[in-house]
């Protein structure tokens, strides 16, 4: 078995993997899995928050769980953000760019 780290939907998991092709096996690090869980559960919660007027913009709080859960995973967050009016109804707003990963 060999150290990796593999990457399922932007999240790094260290992991033990087999370098026999036949074989294929790969053993996740019960810590990480664990955070993983709770990043899928608060990646399906809805949450309702308002719009506000700020001078001539408008602004949307963010949820300090989700604010929190990114700080916990040693992601940078900076000043600027990247917003995107992706379709009808929906903004995008991204603060981590995703470097070249292995996919599970």
């Amino acid at each position: 078995m060999q150290k990796a780290n593999i990457v399922k939907n932007g999240f790094v998991f260290r992991a033990m993997i087999c370098p026999n092709k036949n074989c294929n096996e790969k053993i996740i690090h019960p810590a990480d899995e664990s955070e993983y869980d709770r990043f899928i559960n608060l990646k399906n919660k809805e949450f309702h928050v308002k719009m506000r007027l700020v001078g001539n913009s408008y602004a949307v709080s963010i949820p300090k769980e989700i604010v929190s859960f990114m700080h916990e995973q040693e992601k940078i967050m900076d000043d600027m953000v990247r917003l995107c009016f992706e379709d009808f109804g929906r903004l995008s707003l991204n603060f981590d760019k995703l470097k070249n990963r292995r996919e599970l």
